[in-house]
């Protein structure tokens, strides 16, 4: 039993890795963020096809429930679109730290949707992830426009989480995604043919080391992370799950430095925000796991 828990461990924090890594495969690839989305898409979309087919599951869903999913497929497309974007204008380190203040707009989008009331430490913590930014935009001045990029796709991830957690209540994860990643491709291509794109042959004619890397990052990183994710939850609690994915961006920025150097060392002001932001982050989701323990033992009582 021991020895059970310890392997879903490691396969958890092999999961925040891959996500670090993410980042890593969107510096590598060449090609433009709506591209390097499209591809993403596609390919995890057929890979999550092939999955549902040979474990058997069926699609079949309501036409109603199946618009809810393509409003979250289109989501998802314009956080990653955002995310690589930051990266191309910025870099992994900064677009990394701006994902870290998803927490913050959890703390406003989540009363929206299931009805409650802000929290008081709630707005204690997004006052600080904002002195957190503060610190790192004025560090960082000249990347701004990949600053603001990095935040939208925090709102984008967050807005997100928060619908797919409603849907994981009555739907597999795997058809959930098939549909999301379908309705995202779709949206892109359309996007792609008002921007004057044509999906002739030089639109395929990739280097071969961008097809590896897109290979990696929509199967690895996307259409494994995802059905990962849900396995893990099934033996280790979410708040442990939920902790551990915060520190994705901790992995992602080591992994810069190594990596990348000559592009990714910051300046001091940088990572005491990052440090500001992320560990308001790991708090806030301590004190709701306590908080959701201690209701518990209240109705336990009751």
């Amino acid at each position: 039993m021991p020895n059970a828990k310890l392997k879903n461990y490691l396969h958890l924090h092999f999961l925040v890795f891959i996500a670090g890594f993410t980042a890593i495969l969107g510096e590598l690839i060449s090609i433009g963020s709506l591209e390097l989305v499209w591809y993403r898409m596609s390919i995890a979309g057929i890979l999550m096809y092939l999955y549902i087919r040979f474990v058997g599951i069926s699609l079949k869903v309501p036409k109603k429930v199946i618009v809810q999913f393509s409003v979250a497929g289109i989501i998802i497309a314009l956080h990653w679109i955002t995310f690589f974007e930051a990266i191309n204008q910025a870099n992994i380190s900064i677009a990394l730290a701006m994902f870290s203040t998803g927490a913050f707009f959890a703390s406003f989008v989540e009363p929206i949707f299931f009805k409650r009331s802000i929290l008081g430490y709630e707005m204690v913590f997004g006052f600080i992830v904002i002195i957190g930014v503060v610190l790192i935009t004025s560090s960082e001045i000249e990347y701004l426009y990949g600053i603001v990029l990095g935040l939208l796709s925090a709102f984008f991830s967050t807005l997100f989480a928060v619908i797919n957690g409603r849907f994981i209540l009555k739907h597999k994860a795997s058809v959930i995604s098939f549909y999301e990643f379908v309705s995202g491709v779709i949206f892109l291509t359309v996007f792609l043919l008002l921007m004057g794109k044509s999906f002739d042959s030089s639109f395929f004619a990739l280097p071969k080391s961008d097809w590896i890397y897109l290979f990696i990052l929509a199967s690895i990183c996307t259409a494994y992370a995802f059905i990962g994710a849900v396995e893990v939850m099934r033996y280790i609690s979410p708040f442990t799950v939920i902790l551990s994915y915060n520190l994705e961006p901790v992995y992602g920025i080591a992994l810069a430095l190594i990596l990348f150097p000559e592009s990714e060392v910051m300046s001091l002001e940088f990572y005491l925000g990052a440090l500001l932001v992320l560990s308001t982050v790991i708090l806030d989701a301590y004190l709701k796991n306590r908080q959701t323990a201690i209701n518990k033992r209240k109705i336990l009582k009751d």
